[in-house]
């Protein structure tokens, strides 16, 4: 299993790249809110020669609104994985089933060469979602012994701690192999 983390304004741009294969940086939020270490922190992963994946903090409504948002500052780069971080927003609101499967769907529409993954945490899958429609692959959050997150469906990813960062670890036999996936 591949060691990895993933990051925020919370955290600085110079956070340890040491024993990591990716790191997700997030991008965006709704449709009015950018990350201001985006760019320091994927340079960061970039100069480590880590794979990255961005996420964005779905909201309910305007779908096509935030997901052109969201790729309007998530860097293209060939290999890079997208992701859909969907629960709970600071406001007690969520994006509905049908919202984050539409989400999804529109990244893998407006941007076809890459990777998209849905975030969410276990009570989302197992109470709130009921699609199990992930994208590309599951990245679930659940803080128990990493790469034994308490779910029956296949994952990708799994965030397992969120002290003193956001730890996760990704089902793959290498970063070659990583890297592969992400490049479909």
């Amino acid at each position: 299993m591949l060691r990895g983390i993933d990051v925020s304004a919370y955290q600085s741009a110079s956070y340890s790249t040491d024993g990591l294969s990716f790191v997700f940086v997030k991008a965006t939020e709704g449709r009015s809110y950018v990350n201001p270490r985006l760019s320091a922190q994927t340079k960061r992963a970039r100069d480590a020669g880590l794979v990255v994946g961005f996420y964005h903090f779905l909201w309910p409504g305007n779908l096509t609104a935030q997901a052109e948002y969201f790729l309007s500052h998530a860097p293209e780069k060939s290999g890079d994985i997208l992701a859909v971080d969907w629960e709970t927003t600071g406001d007690g609101t969520h994006a509905s089933n049908a919202e984050k499967d539409a989400f999804i769907r529109k990244l893998k529409h407006l941007r076809p060469h890459h990777r998209v993954v849905l975030y969410c945490n276990r009570h989302f899958w197992l109470n709130v979602d009921t699609t199990s429609y992930a994208g590309d692959g599951l990245w679930i959050a659940d803080y128990v012994t990493a790469g034994k997150p308490r779910i029956k469906a296949k994952w990708l990813f799994h965030q397992y701690t969120s002290d003193p960062v956001d730890r996760d670890v990704a089902h793959f036999a290498s970063k070659a192999a990583l890297r592969d996936w992400a490049t479909p």
